[in-house]
This record gives C-alpha cells, sequence and structure tokens, in this order.
C-alpha cells in the first residue's frame, strides 16, 4: 500500500464500481474495495457505513435540501424546488459516466432497486420539510416536494440515457415544461 494518495472517498467508489460492475454487488466484499483503492478496510469504514453506501453517498440529496432551506424568501416553493434541481444537476455534470455505471448497478439488483425507492421518498419528506422551514404550508409543501422529486427521477432517467446529450438542467427545464403541459390538460 502506498503511502498517501489524494481523495480516499473517490477512490473507494470508483472501485467498488468497478468491482461490482466486474462481480456483481452481491459478491464484491469490503476487502475487495478497499484493496482495490489501495487503502485498508478502516479507512473504508471512515468513509462508508457498509458497502451499500457507497452506490448512495447522499451529495445530491444534501445539495437539494439545502438548496431549498437557502433559496431567497420572495421565491415560491416550485421556484426553490427548481433551483435545487439546477444545483443539483452542477453536481451530476461533473459525473455523468460515474453515474451511469452507478445506476447499472442499482438496476441490476433487486435490493438496491427496493433502497433506491426509499432514498427517493426520504428525499421527498426532507424536501417538504425543507419547504416547511421557509414557512410553506405543510400540503403545499408535500406536494412541491413530490413534484420536484417526480421531475428529477425523469430527468434523472433521461439524462443517464446512452444516446442522451442534454445537460441535466436543460432535461429539468424540459420535465417542467412536460408537467406544467400535463396539468393544464
Amino acid at each position: 500500500m502506498s503511502r498517501w494518495q489524494p481523495n480516499p472517498r473517490g477512490r473507494l467508489r470508483e472501485a467498488a464500481l468497478e468491482l461490482y460492475g466486474e462481480h456483481g454487488f452481491d459478491q464484491t466484499t469490503v476487502a475487495q474495495i478497499a484493496e482495490r483503492a489501495d487503502l485498508t478496510e478502516r479507512t473504508f469504514y471512515r468513509h462508508f457505513t457498509d458497502k451499500r453506501e457507497v452506490v448512495f453517498s447522499g451529495e445530491v440529496h444534501r445539495v437539494l435540501v439545502r438548496t431549498i432551506a437557502d433559496a431567497p424568501a420572495s421565491m415560491t416553493p416550485i421556484q426553490a424546488v427548481t433551483e435545487a434541481l439546477s444545483a443539483a444537476g452542477a453536481v451530476l455534470g461533473e459525473r455523468r459516466d460515474m453515474t451511469r455505471r452507478r445506476q447499472a448497478v442499482i438496476a441490476a439488483n433487486p435490493a438496491l432497486r427496493q433502497h433506491e425507492q426509499i432514498k427517493y421518498a426520504t428525499l421527498a419528506a426532507d424536501l417538504a420539510d425543507a419547504l416547511r422551514g421557509r414557512g410553506v404550508e405543510p400540503s403545499s409543501a408535500r406536494l412541491a416536494a413530490e413534484a420536484g422529486v417526480a421531475v428529477f427521477r425523469t430527468a434523472f432517467e433521461r439524462w443517464i440515457g446512452e444516446d442522451e446529450e442534454r445537460d441535466f438542467d436543460q432535461l429539468v427545464r424540459d420535465t417542467l415544461d412536460e408537467l406544467a403541459a400535463v396539468i393544464s390538460r
């Protein structure tokens, strides 16, 4: 093992995704991930609670919630949600290839797919909490949050498509336009 290399969290995530792709999620051990990243298991556990958490690190979730909480008071709930989706796009845009590999791992594992659904439900609840913290009435906060998650999921599924070249922010805007068209019918 080498003395010190930067970005142990990123190296662990990259090693895990490589191994999950090669051997499958269930067949990959924390020891293999740490070895591939040229780190120790102890270092792995400093950064992640378990090997599933490598797939669901929560950075985009935190950006979405923080952006809503920090949005100017003059923004409507849906404007705050839209601003948050744009901020999430900035994070995602830096790692499109890695995100595609991550989604392939999730798609290949039923337990990870189920966990992803739980993460989306948690995200909707946290977005609604952030909106309520801005003084939005509870049912309006929940509706805006759920709409935001639906827009995020739709834009995200399109964005990771092999032939998709639009950036995430453009896909969010297109999806919001589609939602507005559906509502106005």
